[in-house]
């Protein structure tokens, strides 16, 4: 084990994860946002858009990711609309995990009882309280396990980014292995660095579902 290159390259992981962070920033975002949309247009069942998003939905869930984000990079251009990486990035991240936080939070919607619904509209409240009130703090908690896991999921998913040139961590892991055959170093490098992103926010997304939980059940 080379330490010293270990040293020397360090700040290379440094710029290359606030790269993933970025990026998984604003993928999850995007895909909380979609998400959101989405599952409002499923759980109220408003008329064609409906069907947009269950085509959305299967389609999304059931390409990979690598093939989205190749069509957006290398596709789109060939009918005149150019995107950077960083971009093609972010709308593939957000494309993908929509999908998946849309069923999320439909999931929690559709779990809250009727009785829940029966005795919000017995003491008078209308269809905007009852979801502020009744409806959206229960399926928040009920959906936030799944929603968390897709947190991660999409953090990790920026691995695949390499394969556009993105300088992720990745990208940086395999340029060095080609420049310098450090193949331990890097890969060592490269663990502890995804353990560093996505280890504490494992820790705090499971305090959170813990007092989401709680505010629910009371204990």
């Amino acid at each position: 084990m080379d330490w010293s290159y270990l040293g020397r390259e360090l700040p290379r992981y440094i710029e290359a994860g606030l790269v993933t962070l970025k990026i998984g920033f604003w993928g999850i975002l995007a895909a909380l946002i979609t998400g959101l949309v989405c599952c409002f247009v499923l759980y109220y069942k408003i008329f064609i858009f409906q069907n947009i998003v269950k085509v959305y939905v299967e389609l999304s869930r059931n390409t990979p990711l690598l093939i989205q984000v190749f069509f957006l990079y290398f596709g789109l251009p060939q009918v005149g609309i150019k995107l950077s990486g960083t971009a093609c990035a972010i709308i593939g991240l957000g494309f993908l995990g929509g999908s998946y936080m849309a069923e999320a939070f439909r999931g929690g919607l559709e779990a809250v009882g009727n009785s829940q619904i029966e005795s919000g509209l017995s003491i008078g409240l209308d269809k905007r309280q009852m979801m502020q009130y009744v409806i959206l703090p229960q399926a928040i908690s009920i959906s936030m396990p799944q929603v968390s896991a897709n947190f991660i999921f999409l953090l990790k998913e920026t691995s695949i980014l390499s394969a556009i040139a993105i300088p992720e961590l990745l990208n940086v892991t395999q340029s060095l292995i080609g420049l310098y055959y450090k193949t331990n170093e890097s890969l060592l490098l490269l663990t502890i660095s995804y353990l560093i992103i996505i280890l504490p926010l494992s820790i705090v997304l499971g305090y959170i579902e813990r007092r989401l939980r709680h505010a629910e059940l009371g204990n």
